[in-house]
């Protein structure tokens, strides 16, 4: 089956289990299709797609939200750096 094109809102994110990024590892491809007004995730492995997950935008919210609160508490706990402004 061929890959399909990255639609123009979307982004690839590489597994923190890969080796160093290098084709053929795991990695993660974000895609929002308006036109059916949901984001798609899935799971890609060896340059093929191995599942999906569709979630309404209000899921996506969700998601953000869980993401944020993680990424606050890695920060509070020294994992992480803290985001700066200006």
């Amino acid at each position: 089956m061929p890959i399909a094109p990255l639609p123009a809102r979307g982004e690839w994110f590489v597994d923190a289990r890969s080796s160093q990024g290098q084709p053929g590892d795991r990695a993660l491809r974000v895609t929002w299709h308006l036109e059916m007004g949901c984001v798609v995730l899935s799971s890609w492995r060896d340059g093929g797609c191995v599942s999906t997950t569709r979630l309404s935008p209000d899921e996506a919210a969700r998601l953000i939200s869980v993401l944020a609160d993680g990424l606050a508490a890695a920060a509070g706990d020294g994992m992480i750096e803290s985001a700066t402004t200006g």
